[in-house]
């Protein structure tokens, strides 16, 4: 097991490295972000923003939650929302699902009483998005896919939700050309795809 002793020790050596290649690199990245794209996704531990977008500390401004979900009584999220748009003047947001999300399993294989209450709270509006397109999933051949398809619509619900969103629609309605992109992220092979743009 990976301990906290660890953990600090690689980070030394990682300024080690980042200092070996450039001296000013923590000085330069501590004066201020200017990040491009706001990123809501998963907190699952395999998806890493910088790492699979190739990007830089101070490039993206990150949200994460348990299956990227928008939720328009989510104080946190919106705080980001609001950060991001008004204050760091980011040019696009991107809601990114994606494939063997744990918290997309659970909607479909978890019975309603599973004891993570939280969880269970957290997710209901997966369970809605769910229980409408139910025909179209559960013909599908296997859980996998099952859970992609699922993945996919909830990441269309979540981008659309955060159009109707106030902040966004203040920012357009302000004439910002602010915009949204779903994307999906497949774990097995490393590359994200695009499933929405809005406006469109």
């Amino acid at each position: 097991m990976i301990t906290i002793d660890d953990l600090l020790a690689q980070n030394k050596l990682w300024v080690g490295e980042k200092k070996a290649q450039d001296t000013e690199y923590f000085n330069k990245l501590s004066r201020a972000q200017e990040p491009h794209t706001l990123w809501i996704g998963c907190s699952d531990s395999r998806v890493s923003v910088n790492i699979i977008t190739g990007t830089a500390p101070g490039e993206i401004f990150v949200h994460r939650n348990v299956a990227n979900l928008i939720v328009s009584t989510d104080f946190n999220l919106l705080t980001v929302v609001e950060y991001a748009v008004d204050v760091l003047k980011v040019g696009q947001i991107v809601v990114c699902g994606h494939e063997q999300c744990g918290g997309i399993e659970a909607v479909l294989s978890q019975p309603d009483d599973f004891d993570l209450i939280f969880v269970r709270k957290w997710l209901k509006p997966i369970q809605d998005t769910y229980r409408i397109h139910k025909q179209e999933i559960d013909a599908l051949d296997d859980m996998g896919q099952r859970v992609t398809r699922l993945a996919e619509l909830n990441t269309l619900e979540q981008a659309h939700n955060l159009a109707q969103n106030y902040i966004v629609q203040r920012a357009w309605k302000k004439g910002s050309s602010l915009r949204i992109h779903g994307l999906m992220y497949c774990l097995r092979e490393g590359t994200l795809r695009r499933v929405i743009e809005l406006p469109d």
